[in-house]
């Protein structure tokens, strides 16, 4: 168990400007700062408070 709070940035495909509830998409999340995780790791997204996306780290890029 384990939680962290770690800002990103969030590449959508392109020619995806946004992702609706029910969709699934694929993207590349950039953290400013380093933290420990391995593929398969699950994670949620929040925004001013309130979890707007969930899913699961399918490869780590250094």
């Amino acid at each position: 168990f384990r939680t962290t709070d770690v800002t990103g940035v969030c590449q959508l495909p392109s020619g995806t400007e946004m992702v609706m509830p029910g969709d699934n998409v694929e993207m590349e999340v950039e953290l400013i700062v380093p933290i420990a995780m391995e593929e398969k790791l699950r994670f949620a997204i929040r925004e001013g408070g309130r979890t707007v996306g969930a899913g699961v780290v399918s490869s780590i890029i250094e």
